[in-house]
């Protein structure tokens, strides 16, 4: 058994998505058997979100009730540490959590943007898993290139299964990145059957932040990418929706003339249980990937279709090399335009039951979290 501690961020973004996606590892280590733990920092003054009030500030008792009862849940309820503006620790006390860094044989950096950099020098391996493949590494290369610090870890992984593969262009900044998959715990999600017109839909940003330039292309969000599918709903006899956020008027006007249903993503993902709740209403997932995984071939997966796959939902996704590391055709489609988009929808309801079935078998043996951590964990020598 190995002491793990999982540095990422819960309580300062406490909405359902975002929670399923840290707590997939937590749950996964558990269930394999280790001591797992998770920690996080503000990172600056006014970090923390609520939901409820809609407002980032540092006040942040709203996150640390949704996350000590989401952790309670899974056994996880005295394994957990925040710290607050103004260095104030909930969960465990600081010297309880420094003593916990002290025995660690392992600390994972999963987005608490180096906030426990001094802790976790004395864990035994220190591991960088980033996941916003490209934009991760061109802001590293950037540092190299002019001489700047840039994270310091003993190994490095990616979801970008690309990375440094022969002819990709993300750049590696002499960086060996190891691989991982977004893992999923298919326990976690229900395998319920559809209500009747229930639609294929996804839970996405609009646009996540801004435009990013390297070598001379400009590399855009999401926004980009969902022109190219923005005529489906015309194409399938199936009802096409998207929770989506920052989403403006007029753009907004113009997707429901195209015969899209609108939702709001804040509102499906509120919690862990509506956002499991919503793949759940969901007939399965379409989605376009940010315009940066697909334009350089990232081979990113999304940890949503995952969960959407996790709850036996078939899933029609746009290609970023994925498809060269996952069985695609049956259950899961990768596609590069909206009439493929259109036929892959078409064969699913052909024969729906079957590719729900596939969908959940591709997520227990690709992605499942016991599966994935322990090859993880088996790389790193432990």
């Amino acid at each position: 058994m190995a002491t793990i501690i999982l540095g990422t961020y819960m309580v300062r973004y406490p909405l359902g998505g975002n929670l399923s996606w840290a707590l997939q590892y937590l749950v996964g280590f558990k269930e394999l058997g280790h001591d797992v733990y998770f920690v996080e920092k503000y990172v600056h003054s006014d970090s923390c979100y609520d939901p409820q009030k809609q407002v980032l500030s540092n006040e942040c008792s709203y996150g640390v009730k949704v996350v000590a009862d989401l952790l309670a849940r899974y056994g996880l309820e005295d394994k957990w540490c925040f710290v607050e503006h103004g260095e104030i620790y909930h969960g465990l006390s600081k010297k309880k959590i420094n003593d916990v860094f002290r025995r660690a044989d392992l600390y994972i950096e999963h987005g608490a943007h180096d906030a426990w950099n001094e802790e976790s020098l004395s864990a035994t391996m220190r591991v960088y898993i980033e996941t916003d493949p490209a934009y991760s590494q061109i802001r590293f290369d950037y540092a190299s290139v002019h001489g700047l610090p840039f994270p310091d870890f003993d190994r490095y992984y990616t979801n970008g299964f690309n990375v440094g593969k022969p002819g990709n262009i993300i750049p590696t900044a002499g960086i060996n990145w190891g691989y991982i998959f977004n893992p999923v715990n298919p326990g976690l999600f229900n395998r319920t059957d559809p209500p009747v017109n229930a639609p294929y839909s996804t839970i996405m940003n609009w646009k996540s932040y801004e435009s990013v330039e390297y070598r001379g292309v400009t590399y855009g969000q999401k926004d980009v990418e969902f022109e190219k599918f923005i005529s489906l709903p015309q194409l399938v006899n199936v009802p096409v929706e998207v929770a989506v956020s920052g989403l403006h008027d007029t753009k907004e006007q113009e997707l429901r003339e195209k015969g899209w249903t609108i939702n709001n993503a804040q509102k499906v993902t509120f919690s862990f249980n509506s956002f499991r709740n919503y793949l759940s209403h969901c007939k399965g997932e379409f989605s376009v990937c940010k315009n940066m995984y697909t334009a350089t071939h990232s081979g990113w997966f999304s940890d949503k279709s995952a969960a959407y796959m996790a709850s036996g939902r078939p899933v029609v996704v746009q290609d970023t090399g994925f498809s060269e590391y996952l069985p695609t055709g049956e259950g899961l489609f990768s596609v590069t335009d909206v009439n493929e988009a259109k036929n892959a929808i078409e064969i699913i309801e052909s024969n729906y039951q079957f590719h729900c079935k596939k969908a959940w078998e591709i997520a227990c043996e690709y992605l499942d979290a016991k599966n994935v951590l322990r090859k993880f964990l088996n790389e790193l020598g432990f």
